[in-house]
């Protein structure tokens, strides 16, 4: 989609928001949704991982009690996962604030296990079992429907990772997964972490295209709305269980190019 184009749309959405365009028409159903297929020229996909395509929570909760129940702990293994999670932005702030220097996720990862150890009577675990617990983030299992949908998609668009995730741990989901990335980009390619707007347009860099012709997709519009800001097209993808059942985004909460209930509806609506 050329720059007229897009502010075109731009200037579509906000009047769908309200329900009404000029002239007091009002738009059945309006939401933050526009077009159905992709923008034109568009011709790489990447993507967010964590929530998006793999299912963090009930991952890092069994992979989590898998290492330390044989070890006499009994915990409440979705709190956990929940209370690790929880000091991800934090620890991310830190970087991209300036404070600390870039780290690998894995990195971060421990450091935010340090963190949350005390609360959940996890003080003096073995540096092995550490750094073996470290690896819950190595080991998730996609949504459904993803793999294939990313397999369809690459009939026609290049695919990448655009992940706060290091390249190790991106291999490791995208072989437990099957998921047919052509590179893998996002935070250690930028050296800087999302939603900063260089990581988006490094990936699309990277891969020799114009920022537009690049198309992040993902679950959550705050990584979406960043990604418009840095010049790519963007699909939201619906993850209703993210944090839960019924927890997750069921529509954008700003503008896109394309809105998909889940991986098949998205590649439906991208190749057509």
């Amino acid at each position: 989609m050329d720059q007229q184009r897009r502010m075109v749309f731009r200037g579509v959405a906000a009047f769908a928001v309200a329900g009404t365009l000029p002239g007091g028409l009002v738009v059945a159903g309006a939401s933050h949704a526009a077009a159905e297929g992709a923008p034109s020229g568009v011709k790489a996909l990447i993507y967010d991982v964590f929530g998006t395509l793999v299912d963090w929570r009930t991952g890092v909760a069994r992979e989590s009690r898998a290492v330390l129940e044989p070890l006499g702990f009994h915990l409440d293994w979705i709190a956990f996962a929940d209370a690790w999670r929880a000091e991800y932005q934090p620890a991310m702030e830190e970087i991209r604030s300036g404070r600390i220097p870039f780290s690998r996720l894995d990195v971060i990862h421990r450091r935010m296990l340090d963190r949350i150890r005390p609360r959940f009577g996890l003080d003096n675990l073995d540096e092995a079992v550490q750094r073996e617990l470290n690896l819950a983030w190595h080991r998730l299992d996609a949504w459904p429907g993803v793999t294939a949908g990313l397999t369809r998609l690459r009939s026609r668009y290049l695919l990448a990772p655009c992940s706060n995730g290091n390249i190790s741990l991106m291999i490791d989901l995208a072989r437990r997964n099957q998921f047919p990335w052509d590179a893998i980009l996002g935070a250690e390619i930028a050296g800087d972490y999302k939603p900063k707007l260089r990581v988006y347009q490094v990936a699309a860099e990277a891969l020799g295209i114009e920022h537009h012709e690049c198309m992040m997709c993902a679950a959550h519009s705050g990584d979406l709305q960043a990604a418009a800001q840095a010049g790519l097209s963007t699909a939201h993808v619906s993850q209703p269980d993210e944090f839960g059942p019924g927890t997750g985004e069921l529509a954008p909460t700003v503008p896109v190019d394309v809105t998909a209930r889940n991986f098949t509806d998205l590649a439906d609506k991208l190749l057509a």
